[in-house]
């Protein structure tokens, strides 16, 4: 570990001078040589840092998205070329290129805070061995061997001796119960980080070898941290549990308020989302206005979720526009249906009815009357000369006959078997 903090002994003096910049600042609250003003000091340190990598996060969430939408295509890559391993990794720098995506931009936070972090362990390195490193001096030197944190040295490890302990003013147990809890505290937050990433912020219906390698990081990282962290000092192990509740906390953040297209996070999200418009009947805050273009913008291609959440606010008198707005369904002037097909805010034409089947003594009849008009069984009462000439000279057919010139609509011709009179 000594050999890689030197080589980041070029970032050492920077981290050193932040570190006693803040330990100014402390020193004047809680006093220059407590393990307050040293811890606080180291806590600062990373939120520092943390905040200058957050477009690096961002771009780190994009990236992991993105690789996820690629997994069924290289899958289909791997299958295809399996037995040519060149002409497979061609293919995926291809797919790469085509889509702007980079495997290795989901590790960018951790590059980044790499050389801070060794740095830092260069420093508190220094103090424990009571060397003066970058603008540590002597006096600040002798002030941070003397700031314990809960009892335990800030460049105290679990692996150190009781003399090693001794000269740092503080006992074997003490140093070693604070930096287990430490520990235990430092792995528990890396294993709950992974895994509210895989059970809620991951689209469900993907399943790839990408997911199950991000499955067993959830239960390699915790078992590293522990390894690891029992050659760490105490000052590191504050750098470190800082570093994991920050991203524990910026993780949730983010599942919180833009998590991955068909997980159940986003399903979360919109039914909130949804009860949000429709009580306030449109969409206020920036960000919902983002998601909902987005879900608009997609058309065919929406997931479920997204596909009840239109559903939802179409029930609800409202429509999504393009532009990300929620307006009412009445005044939208294009609006998008599930499916994607623009319609406009005019209400739709009434559903072409299917004709009733009729029945038998209908078609002998011509047909049935249209609706509204009743039928009387009593003769009619309109006066003979108002009823046109073809009826009155219309010969009137004698009753049992077995012949008719010409078939009545719905019946069939020729020769009709005579109806035997009913039995009363």
């Amino acid at each position: 570990m000594d050999t890689i903090a030197s080589l980041f002994s070029f970032i050492t003096t920077p981290v050193s001078w932040v570190i006693v910049q803040f330990h100014k600042m402390y020193g004047a609250i809680f006093g220059p040589d407590t393990g307050w003003a040293w811890g606080l000091s180291i806590v600062s340190l990373v939120i520092l840092i943390r905040i200058c990598l957050i477009p690096l996060f961002v771009k780190q969430i994009k990236s992991t998205r993105a690789m996820q939408t690629l997994q069924p295509e290289m899958k289909k890559i791997q299958e295809r070329y399996k037995n040519d391993k060149q002409r497979q990794s061609e293919e995926m720098m291809k797919l790469y290129k085509e889509t702007g995506t980079n495997p290795l931009s989901s590790c960018l936070p951790i590059l980044a805070q790499s050389p801070f972090f060794f740095a830092l362990y260069h420093v508190l390195n220094g103090i424990a061995t009571g060397k003066t490193i970058g603008v540590i001096n002597d006096s600040l030197l002798a002030s941070a061997r003397q700031a314990h944190i809960f009892g335990a040295p800030l460049a105290a490890k679990f692996t150190d001796s009781s003399d090693k302990v001794a000269q740092l003013g503080a006992t074997l147990t003490d140093v070693r119960v604070v930096t287990a809890i430490m520990i235990v505290l430092m792995s528990a937050s890396q294993f709950y980080t992974q895994r509210q990433l895989m059970t809620k912020n991951v689209d469900t219906t993907v399943k790839t070898p990408f997911m199950q390698q991000q499955k067993m990081l959830m239960y390699v990282f915790p078992v590293m941290f522990a390894v690891f962290g029992i050659n760490f000092p105490v000052g590191v192990l504050v750098y470190w549990l800082t570093t994991n509740v920050w991203t524990m906390g910026q993780q949730m953040y983010v599942i919180h308020n833009n998590p991955t297209p068909g997980s159940k996070a986003q399903a979360a999200y919109l039914e909130r989302l949804t009860k949000h418009v429709t009580n306030h009947g449109k969409a206020r805050k920036r960000s919902e206005r983002t998601i909902i273009k987005a879900i608009v913008a997609k058309g065919r291609d929406r997931n479920e979720f997204e596909r009840k959440f239109i559903n939802g606010l179409s029930k609800a008198g409202l429509a999504a526009q393009t532009d990300g707005s929620v307006v009412q369904s009445d005044a939208a002037v294009a609006t998008q249906t599930e499916d994607g097909t623009p319609t406009t805010g005019t209400p739709a034409a009434p559903k072409r009815q299917q004709p009733k089947r009729q029945t038998k003594s209908q078609r002998q009849t011509g047909g049935t009357k249209p609706a509204g008009e009743t039928t009387s069984l009593s003769k009619s009462d309109e006066p003979e000369d108002a009823k046109p000439a073809s009826a009155a000279k219309k010969p009137a057919q004698q009753p049992g006959s077995g012949t008719r010139s010409k078939a009545q609509s719905g019946q069939r011709k020729g020769p009709q078997r005579p109806k035997s009179p009913s039995k009363k």
